[in-house]
């Protein structure tokens, strides 16, 4: 079993590096948010191979604690090595959008490749993940391919088939521009701070139930609550799952079982919180 302290990446990380062929990743401990210890990552670094290529991968947005790496601090040390730098923001990276949560993400800008996905945040179908390099030439040199049957672009604007893996696809940039376009940047800021005070509110309301304890700390959009066992906790998650007033799904961080809130749904008011919060002390009734 992994060390708690240790296994707090995304197991997409671990299936990506499995399509690849490039084995299992070099985990780096990180600390009771699930944030990368700058130490810990140094030391790695210090381990690898002079001149073999290096591939460092921060989160934005834990996916328990919704925490978020130093940014700055661990770009730099990577940068020393010559590493590629990329950001896991599935959720988290939206936060750059919002004044208030920008702090956050300071220094996220400074890696090579970001990802993030619009049916978490903005609400579109699923199948909308976006990802961002930023040396386009890196990008072309990976998926370009040119044959004498396609049309290739001579505006300017940019070949797809530059950019994507696949040759046929629907247009999945369609949703999340409209839901761009109808938000705008103001509407997009409310949105990612609404999702945050739910949150905020969400485990303030858990905190108070009797047995229950939030083991995070909600600086963004995710809650995590134990009860005082994991028996007593699967057997909370059970109970809340049938009543069918709110989702929460069970799930497991740091050792031990928990509840598990990820506040994405952008018509979540007042009253789901206090439905929602109202769900749990009635699984919690003994």
């Amino acid at each position: 079993m992994s060390d708690p302290t240790i296994a707090e990446r995304h197991d997409t990380i671990d299936l990506s590096l499995r399509y690849l062929g490039l084995g299992h990743p070099t985990e780096v401990d990180a600390d009771d948010q699930g944030r990368i210890k700058l130490d810990a990552l140094a030391t790695a670094l210090d381990q690898v191979p002079e001149g073999a290529p290096i591939i460092v991968c921060l989160q934005a947005g834990n996916v328990h604690s919704g925490a978020f790496d130093s940014f700055e601090p661990a770009i730099e040390l990577a940068r020393r090595r010559g590493a590629w730098v990329h950001v896991d923001g599935a959720f988290g990276l939206w936060a750059a959008a919002s004044p208030s949560l920008a702090p956050l993400a300071a220094g996220l800008s400074g890696a090579d490749s970001w990802a993030t996905d619009a049916h978490k945040t903005l609400n579109v179908p699923y199948d909308c993940g976006i990802a961002i390099v930023a040396d386009p030439r890196a990008m072309r040199s990976t998926f370009g391919v040119h044959t004498d049957y396609l049309i290739s672009d001579e505006t300017g604007v940019g070949d797809p088939s530059e950019k994507v893996p696949e040759l046929s696809r629907r247009a999945r940039g369609v949703p999340v521009w409209a839901a761009l376009r109808s938000l705008g940047r103001a509407g997009v800021v409310d949105l990612v701070d609404r999702l945050v005070r739910n949150a905020r509110s969400i485990a303030e309301g858990l905190n108070a139930i009797e047995g229950a304890e939030v083991l995070n700390d909600v600086v963004y959009t995710q809650v995590c609550v134990a009860f005082e066992s994991d028996e007593r906790t699967r057997e909370v998650t059970q109970r809340i799952i049938a009543d069918g007033a709110t989702w929460m799904s069970g799930s497991r961080w740091r050792g031990r079982d928990i509840v598990r809130v990820s506040v994405s749904n952008w018509t979540t008011d007042d009253d789901d919180v206090r439905l929602s919060i109202e769900a749990v002390q009635r699984a919690a009734a003994r």
